[in-house]
């Protein structure tokens, strides 16, 4: 005797996607100067510094401060100039996954959450200590105005609800 039962096909569940919000404004075209400082500020903060550091330390930011245009920007852009994907997705538990990064880039992790934060009203002296073991004067001071620059965007994109998802690696770089 054989088994007859036929195996019906389950259909695959589908799965929408919530609907995407639309931004509150357009800041770029409102407020232009601010827009070309802020882009100023973000084009010298960089000088000196290591593509792959400043795309980890901007991607952290945008971590904690929850700016998720920014994370779609920085990974992809990150992911375009070779960053590994492990290393990006162990960002937001870097504590615990310290053997992805150097010592230096652990100094500039957590060195951008004590001026990201703030939460009690001043970067911590050890933390301070340890980014200027790792960085030279110059380099210190160019980290400070990286971090600085991405809580501008940050606060930029949240505030406005400026959308990701749509952003292609160097689409605003001139």
């Amino acid at each position: 005797m054989t088994n007859t039962t036929q195996h019906q096909q389950t259909p695959a569940p589908t799965h929408e996607h919530a609907p995407e919000h639309t931004p509150r404004m357009q800041m770029a075209k409102l407020a232009p100067e601010v827009y070309k400082a802020v882009l100023a500020l973000e084009i010298a903060s960089r000088k000196g510094l290591d593509p792959a550091l400043v795309e980890l330390v901007k991607i952290r930011a945008s971590q904690v401060n929850h700016c998720a245009f920014c994370l779609d920007m920085h990974t992809k852009d990150a992911i375009a100039h070779g960053e590994s994907v492990d290393r990006i997705v162990q960002l937001a538990a870097w504590e615990e996954s310290r053997h992805f990064y150097t010592e230096k880039e652990l100094a500039a992790i957590e060195f951008t959450e004590a001026v990201t934060v703030l939460t009690d009203g001043f970067v911590p002296d050890e933390v301070y200590a340890k980014a200027a073991k790792h960085f030279e004067e110059r380099e210190l001071a160019q980290l400070i105005a990286v971090i600085a620059t991405i809580n501008v965007w940050n606060r930029i994109g949240v505030t406005t609800r400026l959308v990701p998802g749509h952003y292609k690696p160097g689409m605003y770089q001139s």
